[in-house]
């Protein structure tokens, strides 16, 4: 890798619904062994469905505000300086309750999975609800599998939009 400095407001970015995802090294820059995303959330946001990546290990960490993280059975309410490791393989989702906006830098390794968000920012900005084929293939392309069966129940419970 050679030497690169991101300030602070740098990094191309896109929105899904209250999430927003900042690009800050993607796996060109590393040479695929991990890409760094900055997840700016707003108060009342359901982060991402409940999902498992089959290739990818994931790492939150919280720079602002309070995330709740749920890694299998275990739920984590993540404050500040909190590092939440999520295993490839083990079904997980994170929200933000509060009525704060919050801040979660994301590891992602080995890369890839940034390319995933890149396209589905793609989509979503077209308008490709969730049970459009683009949508639900695109998460086959990345081996992702999604939980939607508990997407009700999250919102209903803490409150939250997408």
């Amino acid at each position: 890798m050679s030497n690169k400095v991101i300030l602070a407001n740098e990094g191309k970015s896109i929105r899904l619904g209250g999430l927003g995802i900042i690009f800050k090294l993607l796996g060109e820059d590393t040479g695929g062994s991990f890409a760094l995303i900055e997840h700016p959330m707003e108060p009342g946001t359901l982060g991402a469905p409940p999902h498992r990546h089959t290739l990818e290990d994931e790492y939150s960490y919280l720079l602002e505000g309070h995330v709740t993280i749920q890694v299998g059975e275990q739920v984590i309410e993540a404050g500040p300086r909190t590092l939440v490791a999520k295993p490839r393989g083990v079904m997980h989702t994170f929200w933000n309750a509060s009525n704060q906006p919050a801040r979660v830098l994301e590891i992602i390794a080995p890369a890839g999975m940034e390319n995933y968000f890149a396209e589905l920012g793609e989509l979503v900005a077209e308008g490709a609800p969730p049970d459009d084929p683009r949508r639900i293939g695109l998460a086959q392309k990345y081996h992702l599998e999604y939980d939607r069966s508990r997407i009700a129940e999250l919102l209903k419970t803490y409150h939250l939009h997408m």
